[in-house]
């Protein structure tokens, strides 16, 4: 008896199928599509509060209200990432996160600039929407299309370690709920917690952005672009920096990470 088979055998079996060729999973045009859609409620829900907590004939402004926008943001943004849009698209809504994710590779470089183009189209097109809701009252100061500004003393590299700082905290903190079931399902909220503790605590300091889609749209639509590439560069960097720690921290964790392990609201939901 042998465990070779015989040559007619041996002679029936196929041809191993070549494997395909890398190519963009299907349906990215809708899933850039939702991160634009999602994005832009979210600019037209922060410009909306700005207006309405910091403008003279709303709450008036202060650290409580800086408390309650960044509360408000925060359980909105879980929301938007348990939606049915956000689990199709991944629900990132932030350019920085798309880098960061591609950085501990657990979504594809190929699809990064398709969404990020779609978050800051989303961010011109909240926040455009928002001044066409409320009217005047959010293109002038202080709502000024809720353009984010540092507080007294603030330069622009204290703002950019901040801005970085929390990015690479979020890169982190992605990573390792990522490395276990538990902390993926509570990866929703825990985004939303994280982003109104930056809101309340940042926003009076370094203004608290922590995602260029945030700061583009109103940058823009407000004409007050000249600190834009700090609130850009300053998230992006600190995106790189905390992916490129973590995948130093542990072979464990990395390899978690590579083998894709990752359920939405992270990974887009395949067709």
């Amino acid at each position: 008896m042998t465990l070779t088979p015989a040559r007619d055998a041996a002679a029936r079996v196929p041809d191993p199928v070549p494997a395909p060729s890398p190519s963009p999973s299907p349906g990215l045009s809708r899933r850039a599509a939702c991160e634009f859609g999602l994005t832009a409620l979210l600019l037209l829900a922060v410009v909306s509060g700005v207006r309405w907590l910091f403008a003279p004939d709303g709450y008036g402004g202060g650290g409580v209200a800086f408390a309650l926008l960044g509360a408000g943001v925060g359980v909105l943004l879980a929301a938007l990432m348990l939606s049915a849009p956000g689990r199709w698209s991944g629900g990132h809504l932030n350019p920085a996160i798309t880098v960061a994710l591609w950085r501990l590779g657990v979504f594809p470089g190929r699809e990064v600039m398709p969404y990020v183009v779609a978050q800051l189209g989303g961010s011109v097109a909240g926040t455009g929407l928002a001044w066409a809701v409320w009217g005047p009252v959010v293109a002038r100061p202080p709502v000024s299309h809720a353009v984010v500004r540092p507080g007294p003393g603030w330069g622009e590299g204290a703002v950019m370690a901040a801005e970085a700082g929390v990015l690479a905290g979020s890169a982190l903190l992605l990573a390792g709920l990522l490395a276990h079931p538990v902390g993926r399902r509570l990866l929703p909220y825990a985004v939303g917690v994280v982003t109104a503790l930056v809101i309340a605590v940042l926003g009076p300091l370094s203004g608290g952005s922590a995602n260029p889609a945030r700061q583009f749209g109103p940058a823009l639509l407000s004409g007050e672009a000249g600190r834009l590439w700090v609130y850009v560069a300053g998230p992006v960097v600190g995106a790189v920096a905390g992916a490129g720690l973590c995948r130093r921290a542990g072979v464990g964790l990395s390899r978690r990470l590579s083998a894709g392990l990752t359920p939405p609201p992270v990974r887009p939901r395949q067709p």
